[in-house]
């Protein structure tokens, strides 16, 4: 697991807030700190409680309030305060506050410390659910994404485990709610969590809140004159600099730009400043007191630009995203990247965008807002819509660039366009950043979030082609990182516009991804319902690969229903398609298909022809995944066969095989990895390897369930019941059988449901419970009998077999009661 190191750079000049560095201080303790003999001035903090720093922040009577508050709180808790939530009107400094007690505090928890913005104040990016604000904690902490759960609950329970035993700092920043921050809190001693807020988080229990006030005046001039220079206010008499800081509003964001505007221009005055910022009169209006002064400050900041920086600045908050780098920063300026970078330096310079992280940018809340107004009042409505097409074609080309150095064996596949017609290809690309193949996995997992937040916003700007191509290319990297909610969300999103738009092929590319992710996740009658209309439309506009990958969905959703006239049906159309195709990719699929089908038919010979033929193509296009399935594919073969040491082989090559992918970050295939992980269980099962069978069945249940697939879940549950029936434990196999059977009902799929009963009935039966066990027998024979088969994956589980149970029953007598 990695140790996170995740704090933003500490701010250059801090000035002031002494009396709440000493409680942020404490939390860094174990046991409570010697409790003061001074009384507050500022107010008394208990559990849960509120200290209020109103009025003379530095004074002494706050300041000894607050450590007489902490000491209460710390002896009430039994150590360090455990959770501190800041928070304040916006530009405040609570970020700044929160990041420079992190870094104070950093060496006090050698687990890491981890950095959250919840965005619970952006004008554009929706706040961070729970679920994703812990999918994301949990990927800072090590957890791969194709290993996080897909419920929140679930993924709260394995953050909470994670930290039960580490000594971590968390700091959540710029939090909406109570209910938002709740699910992130970890439940252990050890983790201290410091939370930003614009509101006042008085309901979250054990959290103690510190509520800030502006600076002191004599702080407030402190962090003027350093910011700008001491030599800079020489001569400047006392009066100035107290009315200076006040139409500021004695706010952080406030001064800083000030004097930021006053250490960039050498003949100006602290006078001539002052006289600049009494002549403001448009103000933001989002916020209450103080808010007259920030826009004072960002107006005189604005208004000192060049003119290509105002525009820069104007154009650069039409991004919707949470920062951006310089590749769409010179997308949406329509420059190259060094001119792009240039431009944000400056900006950065007089404290008008921030850079976070090396190569990230980002507005502050309250400059986004300002910047957001002068775009939208000095800019026209076509200035706007080209940046934002130049925005759109920067990460459409930059996407599709990942995406083919990732998968590069789908690049030649683009989705089809209809006989007669030309398609809209985007322009080519003009000197922007693009992801380079080594780092393309990284460069999507730091852009994700834009790349979402910008198929929304083309959809809100009537944007078809744009939305289209880019859910289009995201599907699969979002279904390879377990981001299944996520996939669903923004292919749902590109139906609607393809269907709005009148564009039959955009609205098939959005039913098979769905359809995929829907299977994915054993929606089967939602996914059904996909392909099947995805089927209709390829026909009718003759889109032949879109025809095939409907086909191939159809066959294996069949198959997993038993219905096995259809499956073949549809995988001999596929097939015959991706040949007069000469869809290589296609053609491994289909061949896939057919060797499952004849495998759960027990036609062994047949399955293993069509398995080989599959990988010796996948090997032939340099299609690893497609070669890990066909080696999973034999090896369930040769296993059924009763050949386990050709079955171990190849099941320890496909693993092999996997391990080399995710080192190269390319496309794992998980849902095949746990089957590989399952059948090598049922392999140390039939030797009597209990212990290797129980790690094999215990890892499949946990992964299964992490990234939600309960196909995967049902076999993990049903290899764990035979194990427990293998060890004398028939209660404890009922249990999982009945899961088992609980979730191959809610599947859909007979064949399961018929091994399950199986299993129900070999642990009623070592129980003595002969009529429960004839019941389940019974209901598997019938079950079998109507779906043509005599076997199962489970080797236990054959229709003779229970003919032969179902025999002794009647022959043996009941056991006396």
């Amino acid at each position: 697991m990695s140790t996170p190191r995740q704090l933003p750079a500490d701010v250059p000049v801090f000035v002031g807030r002494s009396a709440e560095l000493a409680l942020l201080d404490a939390m860094g303790t174990e046991t409570a700190p010697e409790p003061k003999a001074e009384t507050a001035t500022g107010g008394t903090v208990e559990t849960g409680g509120t200290v209020e720093t109103g009025g003379a922040v530095g004074a002494a009577g706050a300041g000894s309030g607050l450590r007489a508050a902490v000491a209460g709180a710390a002896v009430e808790t039994g150590g360090g305060v455990r959770i501190m939530a800041i928070d304040g009107m916006a530009g405040i400094g609570k970020t700044a506050l929160a990041v420079h007690a992190a870094h104070r505090l950093a060496p006090r928890f050698p687990g890491g410390q981890v950095f959250l913005d919840l965005h619970g104040c952006h004008p554009r990016v929706e706040p961070v659910e729970p679920g994703d604000a812990l999918g994301r904690l949990l990927r800072a902490l090590g957890v791969p994404g194709e290993e996080i759960p897909s419920h929140p609950d679930d993924r709260a329970a394995l953050y909470r485990s994670l930290l039960a035993d580490r000594k971590v700092l968390i700091v959540l920043d710029n939090a909406v709610s109570e209910e938002q921050v709740r699910p992130l809190l970890p439940g252990g001693p050890a983790c201290r969590v410091l939370i930003t807020s614009r509101r006042r988080l008085t309901g979250l229990d054990g959290a103690h809140t510190v509520s800030l006030d502006v600076l002191p005046v004599a702080d407030a001039i402190t962090l003027f004159a350093r910011t700008a220079g001491d030599e800079r206010l020489a001569g400047t008499p006392g009066r100035a600099l107290d009315e200076l800081v006040g139409l500021c509003g004695l706010l952080p964001l406030a001064i800083r730009l000030a004097a930021a505007r006053l250490r960039a221009f050498p003949a100006w005055s602290v006078a001539h400043l002052l006289e600049r910022l009494r002549e403001q009169d448009d103000r933001l209006g989002e916020l209450e007191a103080g808010q007259r002064s920030v826009t004072a400050a960002l107006e005189l900041s604005f208004r000192q630009l060049t003119g290509e920086q105002r525009r820069a600045y104007r154009l650069l908050s039409l991004h919707p995203g949470a920062d951006l780098a310089a590749g769409a920063a010179a997308a949406l300026l329509g420059v190259n990247v060094p001119a792009a970078r240039r431009v944000l330096e400056r900006l950065i310079d007089v404290h008008l965008l921030q850079e976070p992280e090396l190569g990230r940018y980002r507005f502050h809340d309250l400059v986004r807002d300002h910047a957001g107004r002068a775009a939208a009042a000095e800019e026209g409505e076509a200035a706007r819509r080209a940046a934002l097409t130049r925005l759109f074609d920067h990460y459409g080309h930059a996407v599709t660039a990942a995406m083919n150095a990732l998968y590069p064996y789908e690049a030649a596949t683009p989705p089809a366009t209809p006989p007669g017609t030309t398609g809209s290809p985007l322009p080519p690309s003009r000197s922007l950043d693009r992801p380079a193949p080594a780092g393309a996995a990284a460069w999507l997992e730091a852009e994700a979030g834009n790349l979402l937040a910008t198929v929304r916003l083309a959809a809100d700007h009537g944007r078809p082609d744009h939305v289209l191509r880019l859910s289009a290319a995201l599907q699969r990297w979002l279904w390879n990182r377990g981001r299944y909610d996520e996939a669903a969300s923004v292919l749902g999103l590109a139906l609607v516009v393809a269907r709005r738009a009148g564009d039959p092929a955009g609205e098939l590319t959005a039913l098979l991804g769905l359809g995929e992710v829907y299977r994915g996740q054993g929606r089967n009658a939602e996914a059904f319902d996909g392909f099947t209309y995805a089927l209709e439309i390829a026909r009718t506009t003759r889109l032949r690969v879109g025809e095939l990958r409907a086909l191939i969905g159809l066959g294996h959703l069949h198959r997993l229903g038993c219905r096995y006239a259809e499956s073949v049906h549809c995988f001999e159309q596929a097939l015959a398609l991706a040949r007069t195709a000469g869809h290589r990719v296609g053609e491994m699929e289909a061949l896939a298909g057919r060797g499952w089908i004849a495998r759960d038919q027990g036609r062994h010979a047949q399955a293993a022809e069509a398995f080989t033929r599959a990988m010796e193509l996948a090997r032939a296009i340099g299609h690893p995944t497609g070669e890990l399935r066909a080696l999973s594919g034999l090896g369930h073969i040769q296993r059924l066969r009763g050949n386990y040491e050709e079955a171990t082989a190849c099941f320890t090559l496909a693993l092999n095989l996997s391990r080399s992918i995710g080192s190269r970050s390319v496309d794992v295939d998980m849902v095949t990895t746990l089957g590989i992980v399952i059948s090598l269980g049922a392999i140390h099962l039939r030797f009597g390897r209990h212990e290797q069978a129980g790690e094999a069945y215990g890892e499949a249940l946990e992964i299964a369930r992490r990234i939600g697939n309960r196909n995967w879940q049902f076999e993990a549950l049903q290899g764990l019941g035979r194990l427990a029936g293998a060890l004398g434990d028939p209660r404890g196999a009922l249990g999982r059988h009945r899961a088992a059977l609980d979730l191959a009902t809610g599947l859909g799929q007979p064949r399961d449901q018929a091994r399950a009963h199986d299993g129900l009935a070999h642990a009623y039966h070592a129980l003595g419970r002969r009529e429960q066990a004839g019941h389940h027998w019974r209901r598997a024979l019938s079950v079998l009998t109507a779906l043509g088969l005599e076997h199962t994956e489970d080797e236990e589980t054959s229709a003779a077999a229970i003919r032969t149970h179902l025999a002794g029953l009647q022959e043996t007598p009941p056991e006396p009661s």
